[in-house]
């Protein structure tokens, strides 16, 4: 499935997510799943697209892939490649990013987990350098 994968996958894709659109290198689309009590929201990267380095304080994030190939990354430690079926558990207060790998559309669903006082803190780019690095990791996998 992650060959064939273009974007389009079990939930709708959503429109171009112009309200983050300045946290994210290349274009990203978000269709908000849910509002109510628990946001929840189907992101789909196109190839190459990530998003900055962030942090969620206070609830942290669930990610479930849903197609695709991407990466996740905290800082100081190395990028996981992620795929259909993988779970991430981001801790508050744990600064990270993640999105596609350069040659694939990607998938998750985001689930902001729920606390008093949530936010979400945007910080820099995660740049071309650094994200090549991973297409050359990814290569010799």
């Amino acid at each position: 499935m992650n060959q064939l994968f273009n974007g389009n996958g079990i939930f709708p894709k959503g429109p171009k997510n112009e309200a983050y659109a300045q946290y994210f290198q290349g274009t990203s689309y978000l269709n908000m799943l849910s509002t109510t009590g628990v946001n929840i929201g189907n992101v789909v990267f196109e190839p190459g697209c990530r998003n900055n380095w962030h942090i969620h304080h206070k609830g942290g994030q669930i990610l479930l892939v849903t197609g695709g190939r991407g990466w996740y990354q905290e800082w100081d430690h190395p990028a996981r490649l992620l795929v259909a079926g993988d779970v991430v558990n981001i801790p508050p207060e744990t600064k990270h990013w993640h999105g596609a790998a350069k040659d694939s559309w990607f998938a998750h669903i985001a689930i902001q987990v729920p606390a008093e006082g949530a936010s979400n803190q945007w910080l820099e780019i995660v740049d071309d350098a650094q994200y090549n690095q991973l297409y050359y990791k990814m290569s010799s996998l």
